[in-house]
């Protein structure tokens, strides 16, 4: 677990994350061990198994839960009982209580796995008026010049997404206060790149272990 400005973060392998402040957010839960607090809000990026896994989000929701994700995932988690279901694109705010989540870009540009026209998302949360950048699936790409966040969780393993090399291009080029290494030890990548990725960023990195 690691504690930025009083948010809880823990990385729960792959791209999965929880962050909980009053509020229990995950992105996209995979493989999870049991024993999970429930969730309030839970996001997913897109509709790949490894991302919108029905048989773990089943794990953390309950009547309280909002779940946020492309409208591609619907049919994959509609019969599963939670408080309300929000699709998004890129472009789209909302704001559930005193969470703002933006739906930002995520796609390849060289390979075929994330295409652009699927309309894809990663995610910036702002909590306490801290944003927190998940990039989901994705490659190094244009809109991301312009983000201003102050907490990082980039892909690394490259194949399906950015290497270390491009993910670290973009931190350097955005400088947030810390940045987290992630999509890597479930299906593609390794601790490794975690590593290369630390080596060539200028702003702390923090390498988290899964929990």
């Amino acid at each position: 677990m690691y504690d930025f400005h009083g948010i809880k973060i823990k990385w729960l392998g792959h791209d999965g994350f929880q962050i909980a402040k009053d509020k229990i957010v995950y992105i996209d839960p995979f493989k999870i061990e049991g024993g999970k607090d429930k969730a309030d809000i839970i996001l997913i990026t897109h509709s790949h198994y490894d991302h919108c896994s029905v048989e773990d989000v089943a794990k953390l929701v309950n009547e309280n839960t909002v779940i946020v994700a492309t409208p591609d995932c619907i049919s994959k988690i509609s019969n599963l009982k939670y408080k309300d279901l929000k699709t998004v694109t890129p472009g789209d705010s909302i704001e559930i209580e005193d969470i703002k989540i933006e739906a930002v870009p995520a796609y390849n540009i060289s390979k075929q796995f994330h295409p652009k026209l699927n309309d894809w998302v990663g995610y910036i949360i702002t909590i306490d008026g801290k944003r927190i950048y998940h990039s989901g699936d994705t490659d190094a790409i244009p809109e991301m010049n312009s983000l201003k966040v102050d907490l990082a969780l980039m892909a690394v393993s490259g194949t399906y997404v950015m290497t270390a090399e491009e993910a670290a291009k973009v931190v350097n080029k955005i400088m947030p206060e810390v940045a987290m290494p992630m999509h890597y030890g479930s299906i593609v990548g390794d601790k490794s790149n975690a590593e290369k990725f630390k080596q060539l960023c200028n702003v702390e990195v923090v390498i988290m272990e899964k929990e």
